[in-house]
């Protein structure tokens, strides 16, 4: 089917789309938030200062929360207004809600909040002081460890032992509109509509807190502009403060977060710490990896421990090796809390492992990608938690392709002879080779039960009822085109139900990859149920569908005809939370990389001159919209590569403006080719794996690795800025 026009993009493209800070809701007032100064501490007094009338205002504080003080997510730690102790600089402590925004930025400057520090701890790398301990021995909040062979016994017998220690920033998601939500009260239903990417957790959150059932909290999912992950759990937390302000204010009321407070206070990519220990033969096969994973949790779990697990499971890389041990932490800091960015701890430590393979190469006198050759997975091969790979992609070829396309060969050895030529440039390739599963790990799928209808209306329409949501990455047109295309309708016959939990079921979130391949299958068995309510032929298609929703509606006036999915897991997937072996994923993408980079030795600025992408990625529903992903995703990472450093100063961050904080301009974005090599997935919609995060996790670590061609260093610390490399350069010389 060709790739058709995406639906929501002209009312974008023309600025008519309607977020949650343009829309105009009779008598709402706006809503703030007064956080602590300090990283860590006890809370001595609340102050109100006498510059604003206060009677003017609702004012809310911890003792306003109807039910548990607690956002519910993975744990219940973080509370929803701190109460008696703070954990990070700016956790909310008040809400306050005016009528005018602006006397709300003024009165929000009236307010200080008296903390006693106490000993906080900022380094995640380095074991805490006695003093800093506040959680377990060491404050470690996940331990989780992969096993697989004898790797000690391996390391002790492989000719060669090479080790490497890499370490990767956070990252600011940059989404194109902050934090955002409105909340009201509405016949005895509190009712939050806003910017979202999980309708569910938010439900879930409010009926905790606000000690309601399902039947009287309602979330509307407003357009969102782009979330990344950082829509995934945060905002639960906001949507609680914008209810307890209305339910309190009796009227509606609105929190829209400005940039700086949305840099500031929300969750961030985690920063990690990997280490690795690996035995190879003179061949450059691989015998035995020892790898040490830690993230910084910030000061409370959020996601976490998902991160931690997809982390350690993508750190063995697309590579056979008999002899795994591998070993994840997550530890508490008094940091920002940390969560959800797009690829969700893979981009991390695949970032570790493709420079160690370049490491390894280099060690050994073997071409990097003759390395890969030798070592990537082959059908019957089996992955680092023992799940055996047999889908029929050739990962050697998707290598090979990138690295014809990109010219690489010839690339190097023009580049030598610049090299050797130029004052003060210095041009190099690099390539990473990477995977990354689809969906939830393990049993995480069965255990979210995913569902989703499909109704017919009376007009002869088709409606998708899900709760997944459309955050820029396409949904609307995919969900759309693959009911069109199962029942044999016009695209226009098909409409998708806003994200309301009202009236849609829970589809589970809209994270993992798993919008086109897991929840995108649901709408085919939907279909294929719809037409069975219909009494069709399991082939009916196009005018027998329309012509049995019209007979429908003749002889049924008053019941709706809808069909029903929910997940049903593929067989042969078996997989042990426990012992953290057998299937992680029901399917992986695959992908290869290549850049070309041009590094000034007067400034230590490195341009990407070129960059080329291999995915295989099952069947292409819609190549427009994959090729976006695809070269979204590898702007997103060099950014993460080169130029966007979170500065950290008692926690908080201390560069938290677009004015210093870097991201990707036009100027600094390479021509991408964006190639595929498909392989059907029969599991997924019409063919489809998981795409939106996978190419997050290759440019960056390409793109090192191509630093390292061109310079002779290892750079193993990202991001790669003039600073960084500049003192890495230094340190070599010397």
């Amino acid at each position: 089917m060709a790739a058709s026009t995406r639906i929501e993009g002209i009312d974008k493209l023309a600025g008519r789309e309607r977020y949650i800070d343009d829309l105009d809701i009779p008598g709402c007032w706006w809503g703030m938030t007064k956080r602590s100064p300090v990283p860590r501490g006890t809370i001595r007094e609340i102050r109100f200062g006498p510059g604003v009338d206060w009677s003017e205002f609702v004012v809310v504080d911890h003792r306003d929360i109807p039910g548990p003080n607690q956002v519910r997510l993975i744990e219940l730690d973080q509370p929803v207004l701190a109460s008696e102790y703070v954990r990070h600089v700016h956790e909310p402590v008040v809400l306050i809600a005016h009528p005018s925004r602006a006397m709300c930025r003024r009165a929000i400057r009236e307010i200080e909040i008296i903390v006693d520090p106490e000993p906080a701890a900022l380094d995640f790398r380095v074991p805490p002081a006695p003093e800093q301990i506040q959680h377990g021995p060491d404050n470690v909040l996940s331990h989780l460890t992969i096993t697989k062979g004898d790797a000690e016994r391996a390391l002790r017998d492989a000719p060669h032992i090479i080790e490497g220690v890499y370490e990767t920033g956070a990252q600011e998601h940059v989404y194109l509109e902050t934090q955002g939500m409105a909340a009201w009260e509405e016949d005895g239903t509190i009712v939050v509509k806003g910017s979202m990417q999980c309708p569910y957790y938010v439900l879930n959150a409010l009926t905790h807190a606000l000690a309601r059932d399902e039947k009287h909290v309602r979330v509307v999912q407003a357009p969102t502009g782009g979330g990344f992950g950082g829509k995934e759990d945060f905002p639960s937390v906001i949507a609680l403060h914008a209810a307890l302000l209305a339910l309190k204010a009796g009227r509606p009321v609105k929190i829209i977060y400005d940039r700086a407070e949305d840099m500031a206070c929300t969750t961030k990519r985690h920063p990690a710490l990997v280490r690795h220990r690996t035995g190879v033969d003179s061949d450059g096969r691989l015998l035995a990896q020892q790898i040490e994973m830690t993230i910084d949790g910030g000061a409370y779990v959020t996601l976490s421990p998902v991160v931690l697990s997809r982390g350690i499971i993508h750190a063995g890389g697309p590579y056979a090796c008999d002899n795994v041990s591998i070993v994840g932490r997550a530890v508490f800091t008094n940091a920002v809390p940390f969560g959800a960015f797009r690829g969700f701890g893979a981009p991390q430590s695949q970032f570790a492992g493709e420079r160690h393979m370049d490491r390894i190469a280099r060690t050994l006198g073997i071409d990097p990608a003759e390395l890969r050759r030798r070592n990537l997975i082959r059908d019957g091969q089996t992955t680092s938690t023992s799940q055996t790979i047999n889908d029929g992609t050739d990962r050697v070829a998707v290598l090979d392709t990138a690295i014809r396309l990109a010219d690489a060969e010839k690339n190097q050895q023009e580049d030598r002879a610049f090299n050797a030529s130029h004052p003060y440039l210095r041009r190099g390739t690099g390539i990473a080779c990477i995977y990354h599963g689809g969906g939830f790990t393990g049993s995480g799928e069965v255990h979210l039960a995913s569902r989703l209808h499909v109704a017919a209306l009376p007009d002869g329409r088709v409606e998708v009822r899900t709760a997944t949501t459309e955050i820029g990455q396409g949904m609307l047109t995919i969900f759309t085109d693959i009911a069109a295309d199962r029942l044999g309708l016009d695209r226009s016959r098909v409409t998708i139900a806003d994200a309301d939990t009202a009236r849609v079921p829970n589809s589970g979130p809209t994270v993992a990859s798993r919008t086109a391949m897991v929840v995108g299958k649901l709408v085919e068995d939907a279909c294929d149920d719809l037409r069975r309510t219909l009494g069709l032929d399991p082939v009916a298609r196009g005018g027998a569908v329309t012509d049995a929703i019209d007979n429908w509606y003749r002889t049924h006036p008053d019941r709706e005809p809808v069909g029903r999915a929910q997940y049903r897991q593929p067989p042969g997937i078996h997989w042990d939370d426990e012992t953290y072996r057998g299937d992680a994923y029901g399917t992986f993408a695959w992908a290869a990389y290549a850049a070309r980079v041009e590094v000034d030795l007067r400034t230590f600025q490195t341009r990407v001159l070129g960059f080329q992408t291999v995915q295989e990625i099952g069947k292409v529903l819609n190549e427009t919209l994959a090729r976006g992903q695809i070269a979204g995703g590898v702007v997103q990472a060099i950014g993460w590569a080169l130029l966007e450093e979170c500065v950290w100063r008692d926690g908080a961050m201390a560069n938290a403006q677009l004015t210093n904080y870097i991201i990707p301009t036009a100027a600094d974005v390479p021509p991408i080719g964006v190639h595929f090599l498909e392989n059907p997935y029969p599991h997924g919609a019409r063919g489809a794996k998981g795409i939106g995060e996978l190419p997050m996790d290759g440019p960056a670590p390409a793109i090192a690795n191509a630093v390292a061609d061109a310079l002779g260093v290892e750079p193993d610390t990202i991001p790669l800025t003039p600073e960084r490399l500049m003192e890495l350069m230094t340190h070599a010389r010397a």
